[in-house]
């Protein structure tokens, strides 16, 4: 049986500790006992825990023998803001899928009211990025970073920097990946409703960026984002 996997918010040595709300979820509503035992991830590796002590704010386990874990490939998801609640849905599911970073990107066709509010949703896309990655029997949740602006993005480092273009007729997502299949370190930048600007665009491309189209049909910014990573993992693992 498959047994439930936890990311630790403690740890320390053999013993990895839940705090806050994350114990509590464990210890009133999943009924926690003594001795019980799940898979306890620390960002970097994943061990065998038993459950040691119970309060209802804090869950400590004894970390035992270590747990296999498949190496997964770096992708970073450079996602332009849009309305919070589908940008949710879109962080929810690329967590899920395996992401690695999120960066919110403040683009010119971003609303105001939404850039300007992005900074104070930060902590509530960390918290559904990690019961995403629980959920998901992910090691670590993605990193989330803070809202940054589109000359940050075009700094972005790695093997493969692609940038989803509506203007973009030819060359699909999936034939690249296809030809570039041993690179592991991805990184997806996807504009926001409405789309990148030309002028944004051509900045992408003098940054040395490779843009790519998702098909022909004009999706929507989190179906494009979830589609995007779901092809992505497809072709590198």
């Amino acid at each position: 049986m498959t047994r439930r996997r936890w990311i630790a918010d403690e740890v320390s040595g053999n013993r990895a500790v839940l705090t806050g709300s994350h114990a509590e979820h464990l210890s009133r509503v999943l009924r926690a006992r003594l001795g019980q035992e799940f898979d306890i991830a620390s960002g970097s590796d994943l061990r065998r825990g038993r459950i040691i002590a119970i309060t209802e704010s804090r869950v400590e386990f004894e970390l035992g023998e270590a747990v296999a874990v498949s190496p997964t490939p770096n992708v970073s998801l450079a996602m332009s803001i849009f309305k919070f609640d589908r940008m949710e849905w879109a962080i929810e599911k690329c967590t899920e899928l395996g992401v690695t970073r999120i960066i919110p990107v403040i683009a010119s066709r971003t609303e105001a009211h939404l850039a300007a509010a992005a900074s104070k949703r930060r902590e509530r896309w960390e918290r559904i990025a990690l019961q995403a990655s629980e959920q998901s029997r992910r090691v670590a949740p993605p990193e989330i970073s803070g809202p940054v602006k589109l000359k940050e993005v075009l700094e972005l480092p790695g093997s493969l920097r692609i940038v989803s273009s509506e203007i973009e007729q030819e060359l699909m997502l999936k034939e690249v990946l296809e030809s570039s299949a041993s690179d592991q370190n991805v990184v997806l930048a996807l504009g926001p409703a409405g789309g990148w600007t030309d002028a944004e665009l051509d900045l992408f491309n003098k940054a040395g960026w490779m843009s790519v189209s998702l098909g022909s049909a004009i999706l929507r910014a989190e179906t494009a984002a979830i589609a995007a990573t779901a092809v992505i993992f497809s072709e590198l693992r």
